[in-house]
């Protein structure tokens, strides 16, 4: 088991190697630079501004050496400073990587909650009313838009019904307020992006619950756990649910990047101050350092998912050997 844990764990350095790699040349190579934006609304700046810029943060070297001199930073974490306000990138994503993981732990809290027994029960009751009712659910969860759900969302209980707020993580008066308003404050904020973060995976994670259950209640074994006359609850809880999650946990290992990077739509979308809202008007601003430092960083993140899924799974599952 220890070997498994450590073959893997080295398996995950070139293929971090390589994302760094892409996330470099997709943000070099796309058109525009960095000069240009910084420059492009003062008529004054000259072209010899401009290639004095370039130079000033480096962008006229070779690729190759760009790479190399920012690969050299990484690993001592430093992403550079951001060029729109000279702060450090690794900074400003400390800043927001806990508004990221609160709601992201929370979307992931509330997938774990409801998918799975309703994946449980909708096996059970194969067929019947509320394996209809559970399976009409998850298909209009899959095929409703999360972006114009909670367009819609934040225009009934935004500004129709006024209950909720419809952006950003605290109010303008979250100082004044006592410790219990604003933690009451915090959670109307959290309402909408905790569930439309939550919507698409609790309707993937129903559905592949219930066909895994479904699988694993067919075998011998299940059978044979019924005719010695074990109980119901045992054969289902502690024989059948444990082998049902074994596919469940490689599923749900790989919907972890999407939580933990943030959602660039939701984050956008309800002005939430995350990775995801960060991200976004970074690449909007060709702000290099923050753009590779989130990309870098959503990516390990990424890659530490997948390996927290692969050691639950093989801790659920000792026959998984890695050849």
């Amino acid at each position: 088991m220890i070997n498994y844990f450590f073959r893997r764990l080295l398996l995950t350095i070139p293929v971090l190697l390589g994302i760094t790699l892409l996330t470099f040349l997709v943000m070099h190579l796309t058109p525009g630079s960095p000069a240009d934006t910084m420059t492009d609304m003062n008529l004054k700046v000259s072209a010899q501004a401009k290639s004095r810029l370039a130079e000033l943060y480096g962008l006229n070297k070779p690729l190759h050496v760009q790479y190399v001199r920012w690969l050299g930073r990484i690993v001592r974490l430093d992403f550079g400073n951001s060029f729109r306000d000279e702060r450090p990138a690794i900074r400003k994503i400390a800043e927001r990587l806990p508004a990221t993981l609160l709601l992201n732990i929370l979307s992931m809290g509330l997938i774990l909650i409801i998918a799975i027994p309703l994946g449980v029960l909708a096996a059970l009751y194969q067929k019947k009313l509320f394996d209809t009712v559970a399976t009409i659910g998850v298909y209009i969860g899959f095929s409703i838009p999360a972006f114009w759900l909670a367009l819609m969302l934040m225009i009934l209980f935004g500004l129709k019904l006024g209950w909720l707020p419809l952006s950003g993580l605290h109010s303008i008066n979250y100082d004044d307020l006592s410790l219990p308003g604003k933690c009451l404050d915090l959670a109307r904020h959290l309402v909408l992006p905790v569930f439309i973060s939550a919507f698409t995976g609790l309707a993937g994670l129903t559905r592949y619950t219930r066909s895994s259950m479904i699988d694993v209640l067919k075998q011998d074994y299940i059978r044979m756990a019924y005719a010695k006359g074990l109980p119901r609850r045992r054969i289902l809880f502690h024989h059948a649910l444990k082998n049902a999650l074994l596919p469940v946990i490689t599923i749900f290992g790989l919907s972890l990047p999407g939580l933990i990077g943030g959602g660039f739509i939701f984050e956008t979308i309800f002005a939430y101050p995350g990775m995801g809202r960060l991200g976004y008007d970074a690449i909007m601003a060709r702000d290099y350092p923050v753009v590779m430092a989130v990309g870098v960083i959503v990516a390990f993140l990424t890659l530490a998912g997948n390996l927290i899924a692969d050691m639950s799974y093989a801790i659920a599952d000792p026959r998984i050997t890695l050849k």
